[in-house]
C-alpha cells in the first residue's frame, strides 16, 4: 500500500518536521509513504522516503494516482489566518484524493481559525468526506461536532515522537533554560526589547545558561541573533534540523520559555518546566489543557521586571509534568497511530 502525505513539510519548520517524523514513525510497516515536500531532496535524504515537489501540479497528481491513501499530516493546515490560500491548497488536494477514490485521513489536525465563509465551507466538505478524522484539541473536536462530523480526539501526535540525546549539550554549562521566540506581528519591537531585558535579568538571577533554539530559521534565527549579544558568554544558539534531536535537546533543560506550540510540547514531554508566550489560539489551548503558566503576547506586561519575576518564580517553584502524566499523554497520542492502522490495515 502507498500513502501520499501532505503537510507543511520541507519548509524548515521544526514543529511540522516533528509531525512528519511522528507520522512516519506511526505508519504501519506495510505502507510506503510518498511525501509532498517544499524541499524534496532534503526530505528524501533525512527520512529515506519517496518525495514529490508539493507545488508541482502534474507530479503531485501522478503521485496521487499511484497511491491508495491520502493523509493530511498533523497540525494547523486548515486555517486562514497565516494565509487565505492554506485551506484551498490542502483542501484542493483532499478533494482530488476523495474524487479519485483514495482512502483519506485527516490526521492529528488542529482546525482553525477559519474566518472566511468560503474556507469554512470547503473545510466542512473536506472533513465530511474523510474516511477517518483525528484531532489534537477539544476546540477542533467541538467544531467538527457542530458540523455533525465524527472525529477522534487525542493529544498532539508529537507527544509520542521518539527523541534522541544531543551529545554536544554535555559541553555546555548547567542549569540550562531554553528560549524559542518567533517572528510575529504581536511580537513588536517594544515587546521583544522587554522580553530581551527580562531574559537578561532572569539569567543573572538564576545563573542559568540560555539555549536560544530557533524552530524555523527564517522566522526565529534573526530574533535569537538579536538577543544573544545581550547574553555574552552565558548563551548559545543551537539550530537542530532533525526533529528527534530537537525534542531530545530538552532532556538537558530545566525550563523552557516558548512561543511555538511544539517547543512547549517537546519540552513538556521531556519533563521540562514550561512558560508560554501565546500568539495563536492553539498555544492557548495547550496552556489551558496543561494548566501551563504564560501570557498572550497582546497582554504581555510592559515592565521587564514583572516578566522576569514571573519566570524566576516558575523556575524556582514550578513543577514539570509528572512522569505519570507524560506517559498518559504519550499513550493517548498513540491513538493517532490506531487511526492509521484502522484505515490502512
Amino acid at each position: 500500500m502507498r500513502a501520499l502525505l501532505s503537510g507543511y513539510y520541507g519548509k524548515g519548520n521544526g514543529g511540522d518536521e516533528a509531525l512528519l517524523a511522528t507520522l512516519l514513525q506511526m505508519l504501519p510497516p506495510h505502507v510506503t509513504p510518498v511525501v509532498l515536500s517544499g524541499n524534496p531532496q532534503e526530505t528524501r535524504d533525512r527520512y529515506g522516503v519517496e518525495t514529490v515537489n508539493r507545488m508541482a501540479l502534474l507530479p503531485v497528481i501522478q503521485a496521487m494516482g499511484s497511491c491508495d491513501a491520502f493523509i493530511w499530516g498533523g497540525g494547523s493546515l486548515i486555517q486562514d489566518v497565516t494565509s487565505a490560500m492554506n485551506p484551498f491548497y490542502y483542501g484542493g488536494l483532499m478533494t482530488l484524493a476523495q474524487q479519485m477514490g483514495l482512502k483519506t485521513i485527516a490526521w492529528g489536525q488542529g482546525i482553525g481559525p477559519l474566518k472566511r465563509s468560503p474556507t469554512r465551507w470547503l473545510a466542512r466538505q473536506n472533513f465530511a468526506g474523510c474516511t477517518k478524522v483525528s484531532v489534537r484539541d477539544r476546540a477542533s473536536a467541538a467544531l467538527l461536532s457542530d458540523w455533525q462530523i465524527k472525529s477522534i480526539l487525542a493529544p498532539d501526535p508529537v507527544w509520542a515522537l521518539a527523541s534522541q540525546p544531543v551529545p554536544e549539550l554535555s559541553d555546555l554549562p548547567t542549569p540550562r533554560v531554553a528560549v524559542t521566540l518567533r517572528s510575529h506581528s504581536q511580537l513588536t519591537e517594544t515587546r521583544l526589547a522587554n522580553l530581551t531585558r527580562a531574559v537578561v535579568d532572569f539569567q543573572k538571577a538564576t545563573q542559568a545558561f540560555i539555549l536560544l533554539l530557533p524552530f524555523q530559521k527564517s522566522e526565529d534565527l534573526g530574533i535569537a541573533e538579536a538577543i544573544q549579544p545581550h547574553l555574552q558568554n552565558v548563551s548559545q544558539i543551537i539550530c537542530l534540523e532533525d526533529p528527534q534531536l530537537l525534542k531530545g535537546v530538552y532532556r538537558g533543560v530545566e525550563m523552557t520559555i516558548g512561543m511555538r506550540l511544539h517547543s512547549l510540547i517537546m519540552a513538556a514531554a521531556e519533563g521540562c518546566r514550561c512558560f508560554a508566550l501565546s500568539y495563536d489560539p492553539k498555544v492557548n489551548r495547550l496552556m489551558e489543557e496543561l494548566e501551563m503558566p504564560g501570557w498572550d503576547l497582546a497582554n504581555l506586561p510592559d515592565d521587564p521586571h514583572v516578566i522576569s519575576q514571573a519566570w524566576i518564580k516558575h523556575y524556582t517553584n514550578g513543577n514539570p509534568l509528572s512522569p505519570e502524566k507524560i506517559q498518559s499523554l504519550v499513550n493517548q497520542a498513540l491513538i493517532h497511530r490506531e487511526v492509521l492502522v484502522e484505515v490502512l490495515g
